[in-house]
C-alpha cells in the first residue's frame, strides 16, 4: 500500500483481516527503512504495528482519544494519521517530531516524552467527556515498563475507585528501555501464562444460567465457583482488585482477537484493562534479539547487518567517563552503591553492575523512589550513586528537597544529558536543573569543562562527606583530552582562569567553553582583552575570585548550556547586587525562557543565538561600553 497516500484513518474501517497483515508487513518496511537514516525509537514502534491499526480501525480518532503513554511508540500512529511523507525528517530540525504533537495533528491529543502520565491525563479527559454529556472512548496505551511508576499506580487507583468508562491497553513486551524490574513485573509474568481467563468465566456464567434456580444457595455457590476460577486462572488478579475488568492476556499481533477483545471492552461498563502481549522489535532480526535496550532507540544503523553507524575513532562518551569512574573508586570504597531508574544501558553502568552486582540497584521507572531510596542509604553512611537524565530528575524534584537535601545527607547526583540533548526534543532538554537545584539549601553544583576534569570532580563527589553533590555533564563523547592517572580532589567552589584579559570577563562551564575561548581568541586579534574563567562550580560560587573580577570594575558575561531564569547567570546578577556592585555591566547568555524543540544542538545553539559570533558581537558591544565610560 502507498502510505504516502494515507490521509486519516478511517480508510481502516473498510479493509479485511487479510489486508490488515499486507499493510503492517509495508508499515514495517517503511519504518526499518526510514529509521536507518534518521534513527530513531524503532524497537517499540515495530511492536505495535497491529495494536495501532486495531485501535484505529476499532475506534474513532480523534472523537475517541488514543493516548500514547511515553510517546515514542506512536510512529505508526503518525503514519496512519496521514503523516508518513515526513518521515525523512524525523526527529530533525523543524521536522516530524519523534513524540506525539498536538500541533502537528488533531490525533496527537496528549503530548508526553516521560513515561506513566498517560492514566492521569486519560482520567482527566473521561471526567470532563461525563461532565459535558459526551459520548467517545478514552484509551490510554501504557507499556508494561511505564506502570512501575508512581504516578501510573495512583492513576489505576483513582480510577478503579470512580469506575469511569474507559479503555486501558496494558502493552507487555516485557521490557522498556531496559529489561524490567519488580513485582509487578511478575504479576504481569504470571498473567501472560494464565490463559484467556475471562472468556473462561463467561462461558461458565453461560453454562450457570441453564441451571433451574433452586433459591439463594446456588447464586452463593455460582459466585464461589467464579472466584475460584479467577484465583486459579489468574494468580493475584492484581488488576480486577483495583476495579477493572481484566481482558487478556491477548496476542497483540493477532488482529482477530484484537478486534475481539476491543468489541468486548467496548460493550463493557467501567475501566476496562485490555492486557496486549507484544514482540518489541517485531519483523527486524537484531531489533527483536535486543535484550539489552540498544534497540529501544538507536541512531543511523546499516538495514542488512543492524550495526550502528558510529564516528569511528570517537573520544568515550562522557555516560562512560562518569560511571567507569565510579566503578574504580568502588573498588576502594565499598559505601559506593550506584541507583538508576531503568537506565543502566544509558548511563553506562553494565561495567559497574557486573563487577558489584550486590551495589548496584536499577529501581524501574521510579525516580522519586530512586531519590529516596538514595537519601536511605546515605542515612546509613553508605554513598550513593544517582545515575540520572536531567529531564527524569524533574520529577524527583519534592525528593531532592524534602528527603536529600533538608537532611544534608550525602548523595551523588549524576546528572547525565545535562543541557541541550538534540533529536528528542522540548521534553529531553536538560535545561532546567540549575534553575531547580541551585536555590536548594545544602546543594553544590559543578559541570567540567572536559573528561580530565571530569574525572576529577567525580573523585571529589565522592570523597565529599558534608550533603548532597551534583555534576551535571552533556550527551555524547568528550573532547578526547588526556586522562590523568592519578585522581585528585578539586576544592569546592574554585574556580579557573583559562585565559586572562582586561576589557571584560566571560564566566562560564562545561560545553561552552570552547565557544568562551574561540571568541576571545577572536576578540584578542581585534586588541580586545577578554579573562575567560571555567566556573566549574555552579554553587558555591568562587567568591573571591568572583570579588575580584567585580573589583575590577571589566563587564562581565555569563554563558551556559541552561535556562536563563534562575541560572548561573541569575546568580551572579545577585551576588553583585548583595555585594554593592550596582555599577558593573553583567550580561547573560543562554536559554531563553521557551521550551526548545528537537533538531541537532549545533541547530539549535545557532536558531537560539548562543554561538561563538552571538558572543563575540556581545563582548564587543559591552567593550566598547566600557571605553567610553573611560
Amino acid at each position: 500500500m502507498d502510505l504516502f497516500s494515507i490521509k486519516d484513518p478511517s480508510f481502516l474501517k473498510s479493509l479485511t483481516v487479510k489486508e490488515l497483515e499486507s499493510l503492517s508487513e509495508d508499515i514495517r518496511k517503511f519504518l526499518i527503512e526510514k529509521l536507518s537514516k534518521t534513527g530513531g525509537h524503532i524497537g517499540p514502534n515495530l511492536g505495535v504495528v497491529e495494536l495501532t491499526i486495531a485501535l484505529h480501525k476499532c475506534f474513532n480518532s480523534p472523537v475517541d482519544k488514543i493516548l500514547w503513554d511515553v510517546g515514542h511508540q506512536s510512529y505508526v500512529h503518525k503514519i496512519l494519521t496521514g503523516r508518513a511523507c515526513q518521515f525523512d525528517t524525523l526527529r530533525q530540525y523543524k521536522g516530524l517530531c519523534g513524540f506525539p504533537k498536538m500541533v502537528e495533528s488533531e490525533h496527537d491529543v496528549w503530548e508526553t516524552g516521560h513515561s506513566s502520565t498517560s492514566l492521569s491525563a486519560a482520567m482527566g479527559m473521561a471526567i470532563a467527556r461525563d461532565l459535558k454529556k459526551e459520548k467517545s472512548f478514552v484509551v490510554p496505551v501504557i507499556g508494561d515498563g511505564a506502570l512501575t511508576g508512581g504516578m501510573a499506580l495512583e492513576a489505576l487507583n483513582h480510577i478503579g475507585h470512580e469506575k469511569k468508562n474507559m479503555i486501558v491497553v496494558l502493552n507487555d513486551n516485557e521490557m522498556s528501555i531496559a529489561p524490567n524490574v519488580g513485582a509487578l513485573h511478575n504479576v504481569l509474568g504470571r498473567l501472560r501464562t494464565a490463559g484467556k481467563y475471562q472468556w473462561a468465566k463467561d462461558e461458565l456464567e453461560q453454562l450457570l444460567k441453564k441451571i433451574p434456580a433452586v433459591g439463594g444457595k446456588v447464586a452463593q455457590a455460582a459466585e464461589r465457583i467464579k472466584d475460584s476460577l479467577k484465583y486459579l486462572l489468574v494468580s493475584g488478579v492484581f488488576f480486577e482488585e483495583l476495579g477493572f475488568t481484566y481482558l487478556g492476556p491477548i496476542d497483540g499481533h493477532n488482529f482477530e482477537a484484537l478486534f475481539e477483545n476491543l468489541a468486548y471492552a467496548k460493550k463493557t461498563e467501567g475501566p476496562v484493562l485490555l492486557h496486549v502481549i507484544t514482540k518489541k522489535g517485531k519483523g527486524y532480526g537484531p531489533a527483536e534479539k535486543d535484550t539489552t535496550g540498544n534497540w529501544h532507540g538507536t541512531g543511523a544503523y546499516k538495514i542488512e547487518t543492524g550495526d550502528f553507524i558510529k564516528p569511528v575513532d570517537a573520544p568515550p562518551a562522557w555516560s562512560k567517563l562518569v560511571s567507569e569512574t565510579v566503578r574504580r573508586i568502588a573498588r576502594e570504597d565499598e559505601r559506593i552503591v550506584a541507583i538508576t531508574p531503568a537506565m543502566p544501558v544509558g548511563s553506562k553502568l553494565e561495567g559497574f553492575a557486573s563487577e558489584f552486582p550486590d551495589r548496584m540497584y536499577d529501581v524501574g521507572i521510579a525516580e522519586q523512589h530512586a531519590a529516596t531510596v538514595a537519601a536511605g542509604l546515605a542515612t546509613q553512611k553508605m554513598k550513593p550513586f544517582l545515575a540520572i537524565y536531567s529531564t527524569f530528575l524533574q520529577r524527583a524534584y519534592d525528593q531532592v528537597v524534602h528527603d536529600i537535601c533538608r537532611q544534608n545527607l550525602n548523595v551523588f547526583f549524576g546528572i547525565d544529558r545535562a543541557g541541550l540533548v538534540g533529536a528528542d526534543g522540548e521534553t529531553h532538554q536538560g535545561v532546567f536543573d540549575i534553575a531547580f537545584m541551585r536555590h536548594i539549601p545544602n546543594m553544590v553544583m559543578m559541570m567540567p569543562k572536559d573528561e580530565n576534569e571530569g574525572q576529577h570532580l567525580v573523585y571529589t563527589a565522592l570523597k565529599y562527606d558534608h550533603g548532597p553533590i551534583a555534576m551535571r555533564f552533556p550527551r555524547g563523547n568528550g573532547l578526547g583530552v588526556p586522562l590523568d592517572q592519578e585522581l585528585k580532589e578539586i576544592p569546592i567552589g574554585s574556580w579557573e582562569i583559562l585565559k586572562n584579559g582586561s576589557d571584560g570577563a566571560i564566566l562560564t562551564f562545561g560545553t561552552t567553553i570552547p565557544m568562551a575561548m574561540k571568541a576571545a581568541e577572536i576578540l584578542e586579534k581585534q586588541g580586545i582583552s577578554i579573562k575567560v574563567v571555567n566556573a566549574r562550580f555552579i554553587k558555591p560560587l568562587d567568591e573571591a575570585m568572583l570579588l575580584d573580577i567585580l573589583g575590577t570594575n571589566m563587564p562581565i558575561l555569563t554563558i551556559e548550556e541552561a535556562i536563563l531564569q534562575g541560572g548561573f547567570g541569575s546568580s551572579i546578577l545577585e551576588f553583585a547586587s548583595d555585594h554593592g556592585f550596582h555599577h558593573v555591566q553583567i550580561e547573560r547568555m543562554g536559554i531563553p525562557d521557551q521550551f526548545i524543540e528537537h533538531g541537532s544542538v549545533k541547530e539549535l545553539l545557532n536558531e537560539i543565538g548562543l554561538t561563538t559570533e552571538a558572543v563575540v558581537a556581545k563582548l564587543q558591544t559591552i567593550a566598547r561600553k566600557k571605553q567610553k565610560r573611560a
